[in-house]
Formats: C-alpha cells, structure tokens, sequence
C-alpha cells in the first residue's frame, strides 16, 4: 500500500508540473491567437480558399475547417464541424473520407506543448497534411461504395461567422486564453491516470517484459526500448497521456528530440480508443461509417510514420 501512495503522489507531481508550466502557457497563447484568427474571419477565408482543392479528395468544404481546428486547435475541436456535416446531408462517403483525415492528423493540443522539446511542427503538419488527404481519397474512392444520398456540399460552403457580437481585440485574446487554461485543466486528470497507470506497470515488471518483446522493432524502427512506454500508453489512454509519458522521460534523458519526431508519424493522432469515441460522438451518420474511416485512418497514419522515419 506504501508503494502505491508513492506512485500516486509521484505521478501526481509529473503531472501538475507538465500542465503549469508546459501545457498551459503554450495553449493560452496559442488558442488566444487562433480566436482572434477566427473573429476576424481569416481561419474562414482560408477555408474557402482551400475547399475547391479539398474536394478532389473527396472532402466537402466544411471539411477543411474539421482540418484547420484538428491542426490548430484539439483533436475534440472537429467534433462539432462532423456533427454538422452529420445534420446537413453530405453524403456518407464525403464524412467517411473527412473522419479517416482527421484520424491519421496531428492534434494540436499534443503538438502545441511538445514543440517546447524539440518536435518539428513544420514537418508535422506537413506529413499530417499528406497522410490526411491520402486517407481520405482512399476511403472515398476505394473503401466507401457509392451510396444514394444527395450530395449537397456545395449548398454549406463554409461562410465567415456573422458578427452578432462586438468584441475588442483584447477580449477576443482573454476569451480565448480563458478557454486555453479550461482545455490543459481538462487535460490534468488523463495526465495523473496516465501516469499512475505507466509507473504502475513499471513497478510490477509489466513494462519491462513488453519492452523486451518489443525490442526487435524498436531497433528495426531505429527508436530506444523506452519508446514502447508511450506508444503503448498512446493507443491505451490517448494522445494527451502519451504526451505526459514522454515529457517525464525526455526529462529523465531516455528519449531524445530526434526519436521524439520519429514517434510523431504514428503517435501524434486520434487514432486510438478515446479518440476515435469522441470523434464518433458526433452523431449517428459518423458512428455508420467509423469502421471504414478508421482503416482510412491506419493508412494514412502508416504513411506518416513512414515518412517521419525517413526524414529523421
């Protein structure tokens, strides 16, 4: 019983100080400016901007903002563009490609905070980019069939947000800096269970025989045994808990900068048990073609990881 109140009040320390002094100074600042972005219309313009290219992937138009706030806000972000995109009509096959895109993406909310250790955002976002749009063509073309629905994207482009409400610059930055302090509290208790759990298994050997299983593909992938931790919690509890995994073992110097950014091909996604709940949430059209959106998603996760491997 001593042992496990040590492993609850050390995880318990890790966690508090990843959120206060890693997580939330980058979140405010970053969503923050995205709200301002936002109000202003310029995330809409963009989106505008990129919708005619989108749509050769399969992908209607209130689809890039689903991309634009995975990439720049948090995974859950998207969750209510699909809910609309589940309400208006878009054809099952255009959701399906949208979903797959959105699982193999980077979220924000891990990218954000882990550039403070040296992982490459520019190539991130770059390989999301390339791995979303790969899934998303394959699950349209090849792995959705052709349903009957009529397809009436083009009737809900997305349209700059009507200013019903005047705000300053300086209210717009604190609403969204407010909202920034609100996700990394949120954050904070997958933080602790994640890190509870983690030491946990390391205390009763469970980490130790699975990083021995899983040498020969560690080296094969050129990543250290330690990497199998937060993989393994990755895909277990979420990318929020794989990032606090990491952060504690950058800091004790068993991961490096470089083999943190050859993880982020295949770890830096929602493609995992909670992730894939949350983003299914948004109504019953995207729960019917989740199981094709996910092996989208694996592929295009694949072609990310690969690519990380490579460049790194």
């Amino acid at each position: 019983m001593e042992q496990l109140v040590e492993v609850i009040l050390a995880s318990g320390r890790t966690a508090i100080d990843m959120a206060l002094y890693i997580l939330m100074p980058i979140m405010v600042v970053m969503l923050a400016l995205m709200k301002l972005m936002d109000a202003k219309g310029i995330l809409a313009f963009f989106a505008r901007l990129l919708s005619p290219v989108v749509k050769v992937f399969g992908i209607p138009g209130l689809g890039v903002f689903a991309l634009i706030k995975m990439l720049l806000v948090s995974f859950s972000a998207p969750v209510a563009t699909l809910s609309l995109m589940n309400s208006n009509g878009i054809a099952k096959r255009r959701i399906a490609a949208t979903l797959a895109m959105l699982l193999c993406m980077s979220q924000a909310n891990v990218v954000f905070p882990m550039m403070a250790v040296g992982l490459n955002m520019p190539v991130a976002i770059a390989t999301s980019l390339i791995g979303g749009l790969f899934a998303a063509s394959l699950t349209y073309y090849l792995l959705m069939p052709r349903d009957q629905e009529a397809e009436q994207e083009t009737l809900v482009e997305p349209e700059i947000p009507a200013k019903s409400e005047r705000k300053t610059a300086m209210q717009i930055l604190a609403d969204g800096g407010q909202e920034g302090m609100r996700i990394t509290l949120a954050m904070l208790p997958m933080l602790m269970l994640a890190l509870c759990l983690v030491n946990g298994l390391k205390a009763t050997g469970v980490i130790d025989l699975m990083s021995e299983l899983l040498a020969p593909l560690m080296a094969l992938l050129g990543l250290p045994e330690a990497a199998v931790l937060p993989l393994v919690t990755k895909y277990i509890a979420g990318g929020t808990a794989f990032m606090g995994v990491t952060l504690d073992l950058m800091d004790q110097g068993l991961i490096t900068a470089n083999e943190l950014n050859r993880m982020v091909g295949f770890a830096t996604n929602p493609l995992d048990i909670v992730g894939v709940a949350v983003l299914v949430a948004a109504g019953s059209r995207v729960g019917e073609v989740a199981r094709v959106a996910v092996i989208g998603g694996l592929a295009g996760m694949f072609l990310r990881g690969i690519l990380h491997l490579i460049i790194f």
